[in-house]
């Protein structure tokens, strides 16, 4: 079977298993609009993050399936292609498998634990949204749900999409890495100044304004839906409008998180995989945070020198040729995160 109908039909399995969970998430055990407890959060992040680390699992078992290699020179032509930072010179098939798949599969979790982390910067932003139009609580499950639905989406053109343009032009990336580190910085520069953490204007939003203007919005509470009907006329709810904020943030934070995944493996599906059980577990994360967003207040500035990390790594990359283990950006990764939770719950916000 030639490699690229393999790639499609292990990648066509794994998108038919993410619907289905979705589908069992909103069809059997969410059919009412509800506030989401923190235990049920809990217990749904774990689910995720579980489901995420069996699939670690299964790329460290059988990893070279996904792109059907068959023996040394296919390993080593798939390393040339996605610029993997190892060698398997001198080794035998079975060896080689060995040490593929454990690097593949390192790089599919240092990709996840990026953006998993980039998610909660995510999720500040969206429950400013939520409070700035006055989104009563048990409707931000199904309002995620969809968002999440969408995500999935443009995080597939996204990353197919800038995965060609790197293949074809590999200059890209001092501009990803550029871009990382403007990026850090400007996130460093909103923690020590607490500016871009307020509330959304829901009346002179672009956004608003635009659909306002090509729409018919109407300004009352209609429950869970997204749109109603009346006298003959179609009307969207406020709901949707934050939904659709919703998904143009995720377009935006996508422009720091993808990017940033790229620095760990040029591989798409890889990207694309870490990416999506990320955002899955998105949802469940975002009542966790919005229960303990203020313990992890240093996260932020966490999350800044991650950034900076991985874009000047990114950078180095290119212009050094220097490359960096995945297993010592993985510990590195780690550290940062770990070490700004620490500080978080040393240094407490007072409370007046």
């Amino acid at each position: 079977m030639p490699g690229h109908i393999h790639e499609i039909i292990i990648f066509t399995i794994f998108l038919l298993f993410i619907f289905l969970m979705l589908a069992v998430d909103l069809g059997i055990f969410n059919k009412k609009s509800h506030t989401l407890s923190f235990r049920e959060a809990l217990v749904w992040t774990s689910v995720w993050v579980s489901i995420s680390l069996v699939f670690y699992l299964l790329i460290r078992l059988f990893g070279h399936e996904l792109h059907n290699l068959q023996d040394v020179e296919s390993i080593k032509a798939n390393i040339l292609k996605y610029n993997h930072p190892f060698s398997i010179t001198g080794l035998s098939f079975s060896e080689a498998i060995k040490v593929y798949n454990r690097n593949l599969s390192l790089e599919y979790i240092t990709g996840y634990l990026i953006e998993y982390s980039l998610s909660v910067d995510n999720i500040f932003v969206i429950i400013m949204i939520f409070l700035s139009f006055n989104i009563r609580t048990e409707y931000y499950k199904k309002v995620l749900f969809w968002g999440i639905l969408g995500a999935i989406i443009l995080r597939f053109i996204f990353i197919f999409a800038a995965s060609a343009v790197i293949q074809q032009f590999e200059g890209i990336l001092y501009f990803f890495g550029g871009l990382l580190i403007v990026l850090a910085i400007k996130m460093g520069y909103e923690f020590f100044t607490k500016k871009g953490e307020g509330r959304i204007d829901p009346r002179h939003h672009p956004v608003v304004r635009f659909l306002s203007k090509y729409f018919s919005v109407t300004k009352e509470d209609h429950g869970n839906r997204f749109w109603i009907k009346e006298n003959k006329r179609l009307f969207i709810t406020p709901l949707f409008i934050v939904l659709i904020l919703i998904e143009i943030m995720d377009v935006i934070f996508a422009f720091d998180s993808v990017p940033a995944v790229f620095s760990v493996t040029r591989d798409p599906y890889i990207v694309f995989f870490s990416n999506i059980f990320a955002i899955l577990g998105l949802r469940s994360l975002f009542f966790l945070v919005n229960n303990v967003m203020n313990r992890f207040h240093y996260l932020k500035l966490g999350l800044a020198f991650l950034l900076i990390y991985v874009g000047i790594k990114m950078i180095l990359q290119q212009l050094m040729e220097l490359h960096i283990s995945t297993r010592l950006s993985l510990g590195i990764i780690t550290g940062i995160l770990a070490l700004f939770i620490i500080i978080s719950l040393l240094f407490p916000i007072n409370k007046k």
